[in-house]
This record gives structure tokens, sequence and C-alpha cells, in this order.
């Protein structure tokens, strides 16, 4: 967690000069006006590097986004959400999203899809516990269907001169494998004329229920690893920032990069051969 500690006292130190405000919606990068949707695209190329074993990585070549924002409901890349209450300085909204996890496993999940972040890397040469003749391989192509599922909570956004503080709680609606995750995200954004800077550190802590979902090894797939890898509940922390740079009234050049230290509880399991992951997308992005 010291890389996070490192990032918040960073950027926090502009605090006093250079701390968010209304006038960040002048560089038309990220406000959104009420009552029209917002569709844009970004061209350009990414990865996103997949820490599972015999997976690939996953390209980033065209990623859209649509957002619709009402007077309480909105719509956001995928995210549906009603306002409950909000204040100056705070907003609290029940949400639902899609699992995040379920990517790795499937080119076209939609959290390969919205998601406009990347930075692919090789994968690690070193031997793994999967590599040793003593334990069995799991075959990737033997594994069972990890399915899609949405979920739905509550969310709660702090605003500071300091940036903004995200709290979330969510559970498993469709009973795929009864969950609950939760996340806490601090965001700072430094609008510099024509550019714009945003940094994030985020904590994401998932139940033992989804890391067995999506990590655990079912006994079809394997007798001898389904008892010996039993799953417990993990905290994932990231580091992400993006940069924008406005050429136009629709047109913007972008920078994003993303990295997550994958928690051991879930790096402990067979199906992965990195404990990180990290994404990137470089490219332009229209906004219409």
């Amino acid at each position: 967690m010291h890389y996070l500690l490192a990032l918040i006292l960073t950027i926090s130190s502009f605090a006093a000069t250079a701390h968010a405000s209304d006038d960040a919606c002048d560089n038309n990068t990220d406000c959104i006006e009420i009552g029209r949707w917002d569709i844009g695209i970004a061209l350009g190329y990414g990865t996103k590097s997949n820490p599972l074993k015999d997976f690939d990585d996953i390209p980033l070549y065209a990623v859209p986004t649509i957002a619709y924002y009402g007077d309480r409901w909105f719509f956001d890349n995928g995210n549906i959400g009603y306002t409950v209450t909000e204040g100056e300085n705070y907003t609290v909204n029940i949400v639902s999203t899609f699992s995040t996890d379920r990517a790795f496993f499937y080119r076209w999940d939609p959290s390969n899809i919205f998601l406009l972040s990347g930075n692919g890397v090789e994968r690690s040469t070193g031997m793994s516990i999967m590599d040793t003749p003593a334990e069995p391989v799991i075959d990737s192509n033997e594994l069972k269907n990890r399915n899609f599922t949405y979920l739905g909570g509550v969310e709660a956004f702090l605003y500071t001169r300091f940036g903004i503080v995200k709290a979330s709680v969510t559970h498993d609606l469709f009973n795929v494998h009864n969950g609950t995750e939760a996340q806490l995200r601090w965001l700072y954004n430094i609008p510099l004329d024509s550019w714009n800077f945003e940094f994030a550190a985020v904590l994401d802590w998932k139940s033992e229920q989804v890391v067995d979902y999506y990590y655990g090894i079912r006994p079809s797939e394997s007798p001898y690893w389904s008892e010996k890898y039993q799953a417990e509940s993990a905290l994932n922390q990231s580091i992400e920032f993006t940069g924008q740079y406005v050429l136009t009234e629709n047109w913007n050049l972008l920078l994003v990069a993303r990295y997550t230290d994958i928690a051991d509880e879930i790096v402990d399991s067979p199906l992965l051969d990195t404990d990180y992951t990290t994404t990137y997308f470089v490219g332009a992005a229209y906004r219409f």
C-alpha cells in the first residue's frame, strides 16, 4: 500500500494552488450536461495485461463512452444509478454495475469495452507453482464458465479541495456467486489550460465468494487444486493516471494508464501466473 500513500501525498501537495473546482469544466473533458446524452469514442492503441495463465492480453483499439445524467437517474458506461441525496460537498447514489473480474476470462466482457485504460506488459518468465512437475497443470480450455453478473448497492462521494473520495458497497444481483465487493477511491483532478490531469488511488475489496467463483477451482477442473487452493477475501490496490489535451471542442488527445497490485489471496490461485495487471491506452477521443 506504500505506493498508494506516496501518490496521495505527492498530488495533495498541489492542493493549495491547483485544487479541482468548477473551472475544470472549462476544458470540456469531464463535465456532462444534464438531460443530454454524452457519446464519444476513443481511437488508438492500448493493452490490458491478463494475469491468468495461458490467457492472452486484451488489445484496445476503439473504446466507446456512453453516458446520460438526468435530475436523478443516470447511465454511465454500463453503470445505472439513482441519486438519493446530494449537497454541495457530497452525493449518495443507489447504483448497479457489472463485475470486472470476468473480463480476464472473456475478451468481449463489458469491462473490456467500457475501459479507457491499459498497460500491456510481458508475462513473468520465472517459474511459478504451476510449473512444478509434482503438481498437476490446469488446462485453460477445460475451465467452466465464469458467468456475467450485475452488482447492486450504494455509493457515496465526498468532494473536498484535496480531491474526491468515493466509497461503495455492492452485492451480486443475479445470484451468480452471491458475493460482495467494496471500493474506496481517491481521485484528484488538475486542469492546466488545455491540459487536464487526473490521478486516482483505489482499494478494491472482494469477498470470499467472489474470489472463489472467479479464481477458485471446481472439482471437475482439477480435483487436486479444488482442495489445494482455498479462496479467501482479498484486497486489490490500484493507481491510475489520465491525461487529456484539448485540441478542439470535440477532439482530445488521451493517455490513460493503470497498475493493479493483485492480492496474495488471488495470486495463490493456480489460474494466475503474475501478481499484477497493467493497462494503457494512447489515442484521440471524439465527443459527439
